[in-house]
């Protein structure tokens, strides 16, 4: 199985062009992040199930993208002496320590290529957690009848049980995203102009528009409900980022798809649309009304001399191209509209 790293996509993007104190700091505070609050191998001295299934699991996916059998080395031998009599002792790392070891080997090719490998651990560890949290909470929460007791304070209400669960997820939530919070904050005090949100790490070029708008959206788009358009979004930032053709198409699709669940979640889909102006007569009909009918001619604008030209072949003719702050433009215009169309639900 092909697996998506921070290395990979940003192969052809430089980050850092030397290795400073700072980038030891920040590789080892966000791994321990993982390591101590987010899957830690052991719990009080002994070993967890959980821990030893992440971590062989999070070795095993980086290792084989890097195309290596292990990171750094699982055995290790040393002497000892017992009673006068030296011998050779061998002995296994935990794969945590594997990760460890590797994560801090000195430097020995290009820092640019070491710092991302390594950011790519840190990217998957992050993602597996997120993942399961996903999981977890996808899961349908199982109906729990009352108990019939003498005494009222034994009794179980349903309501109860269901709560608790409820509870329960919404602090396994709160608790990772506070991980979340703490990963960006540590890339904004390195200096490193990186963000994760919803399973990736990835380039942001001003902190302005990834508070006001970034942060925000990333943060509406994490339910199931908007996969496909957490998937088209992140397609464009990395295309914008390593110069790759047509982002702003892709920032389209993802408003487009916006566009489309909400026109079909509030049953005013006919079947009969052929495109995306169909779908934005839809919500600014006047029954409807979600949006007006002048940002309904705006938004078809967009797509009519944005998304439309890199959506077809130029045939004989030019072919089209956006400037680097015209693609920024259309990317944050796609975002900004996504936000603002999700919250006024």
């Amino acid at each position: 199985m092909l697996v998506d790293i921070f290395a990979r996509r940003y192969e052809g993007v430089e980050i850092r062009d030397n290795f400073e104190p700072r980038d030891s700091r920040v590789l080892i505070q966000t791994f321990r992040i993982i390591s101590e609050d987010i899957f830690p191998y052991y719990i009080g001295r002994t070993e967890d199930k959980r821990g030893v299934a992440f971590w062989t699991r999070l070795h095993g996916l980086l290792s084989r993208e890097l195309g290596v059998q292990e990171l750094s080395a699982q055995w290790f031998s040393y002497q000892a002496t017992f009673n006068g009599n030296t011998s050779w002792q061998t002995h296994k790392h935990t794969l945590l320590k594997v990760c460890e070891n590797w994560l801090n080997l000195p430097v020995s090719g290009l820092p640019d290529v070491h710092i991302k490998e390594r950011l790519s651990l840190i990217e998957l560890g992050f993602r597996e957690r997120e993942n399961e949290i996903a999981a977890i909470n996808a899961q349908p929460i199982p109906v729990f009848p009352v108990r019939a007791s003498s005494s009222r304070s034994a009794m179980q209400l349903p309501g109860n049980a269901r709560e608790g669960i409820i509870k329960a997820r919404a602090k396994v939530s709160a608790d990772f995203q506070v991980t979340v919070e703490e990963l960006n904050g540590r890339f904004r005090q390195a200096g490193y102009p990186l963000h994760y949100h919803n399973g990736y790490i990835q380039i942001s070029t001003d902190d302005l528009v990834q508070k006001e708008i970034e942060s925000p959206f990333w943060a509406l788009i994490a339910s199931p409900l908007w996969a496909n358009v957490d998937t088209d979004m992140k397609d464009p930032l990395d295309l914008r980022d390593s110069d790759g053709r047509d982002p702003a198409f892709f920032a389209a699709r993802a408003l487009e798809s916006t566009i489309k669940i909400i026109s079909d979640r509030k049953g005013w889909t006919s079947g009969k649309e052929k495109g995306a102006h169909n779908y934005i007569d839809n919500i600014a009909a006047n029954a409807n009304q979600l949006i007006t009918k002048w940002e309904g001619t705006a938004l078809k604008d967009f797509f009519t001399h944005v998304r439309n030209p890199f959506g077809h072949g130029p045939g004989s003719g030019q072919m089209p191209n956006l400037a680097r702050h015209q693609t920024e433009w259309a990317i944050e215009y796609c975002m900004s509209w996504i936000k603002n169309l999700i919250r006024r639900l």
